[in-house]
């Protein structure tokens, strides 16, 4: 879709399961113009994960405060909360720190990932990649309705407002201010990992919501996304998994916790994720950080 944004990432139950798939697809790829040759990023033997040295009481986590600000729902803030005060009883140093454009990072996500949408897609005409129409009458109408048929409102979408974004007169507008400002939030990364090891804040500001409830209300849906994004602007590794749930609604909903690293620490993630799950299981809890392994999704 976006091919300085996308990544491959493993969806397992636990951070070990995840350590082993990710041994399986990571590292280079000389197909693959998206991929790095470098082997910091490579999980090498997955199996020494579970005895592995790294120790949380050798860390130090950064807590963004921009992540706690209006617009976090309070349960969801009282969670992740609880879950960094779990680190800081086993060891890790927690620190407040700073990511001043962390504001901007939804909106130049929105910019550059359409305007890189609607070039990698272009190719899908219906004559040599995808879908094809089968009752157009010439070559220009087997564009129009291959196009037509083929996409989903949110792909069309995403074409609409990246070919808007591309076009003559507002590219410096849009697209290259937005360049601009993805370079200042990944600085922001980098000044912030001068001063701490990893950093944590939530995964979204409020639980999940039910299936098909915002599917017509595209925005909404994209302020889901407004801590995470960022992760992808500056090309870091993180790692999401479920601090507790939450009991506000008539559905027990699990609350995530994103963890993030510096560029090709990838294993280190996994281990930070994964211990305070096996203390919690070695105590027979089962809620998450605060508790066992119930579900690691990474």
């Amino acid at each position: 879709m976006a091919s300085s944004l996308d990544q491959i990432g493993p969806m397992t139950k636990t951070a070990e399961d995840a350590a082993m798939l990710y041994g399986i697809i990571s590292g280079y790829d000389e197909h693959d113009s998206t991929s790095v040759l470098n082997p910091k990023s490579e999980i090498r033997n997955p199996k020494q994960i579970p005895n592995s040295k790294f120790e949380i009481q050798n860390i130090k986590i950064g807590i963004p405060k921009e992540y706690f600000q209006e617009g976090l729902d309070s349960e969801v803030k009282k969670i992740i909360k609880n879950a960094i005060e779990t680190y800081k009883k086993l060891g890790a140093e927690i620190k407040e720190i700073s990511l001043p454009n962390q504001k901007y990072a939804l909106s130049t996500y929105y910019i550059i990932m359409p305007v890189e949408v609607a070039s990698n897609l272009a190719r899908y005409d219906g004559i040599k990649y995808g879908y094809r129409a089968d009752d157009a009458e010439n070559l220009i109408d087997t564009y129009f309705k291959t196009r037509a048929e083929g996409f989903g409102d949110e792909a069309k979408r995403r074409i609409m407002l990246g070919a808007y974004a591309s076009s003559a007169g507002y590219v410096d507008q849009y697209y290259n201010k937005a360049q601009k400002v993805r370079a200042l939030i990944k600085k922001d990364f980098e000044k912030a990992f001068k001063e701490v090891d990893f950093i944590m804040g939530p995964v979204t500001p409020t639980t999940a919501f039910k299936l098909g409830e915002k599917s017509q209300d595209p925005i909404s849906m994209y302020l889901s996304d407004i801590y995470t994004i960022a992760v992808n602007l500056a090309g870091l590794p993180a790692i999401s998994v479920p601090a507790n749930h939450s009991d506000t609604s008539k559905v027990s909903l699990p609350v995530g916790l994103q963890i993030i690293g510096p560029q090709f620490s990838d294993q280190n993630i996994i281990e930070i994720a994964k211990q305070p799950f096996d203390k919690a299981q070695g105590r027979g809890e089962q809620n998450g950080i605060q508790g066992a392994p119930i579900s690691q999704n990474n």
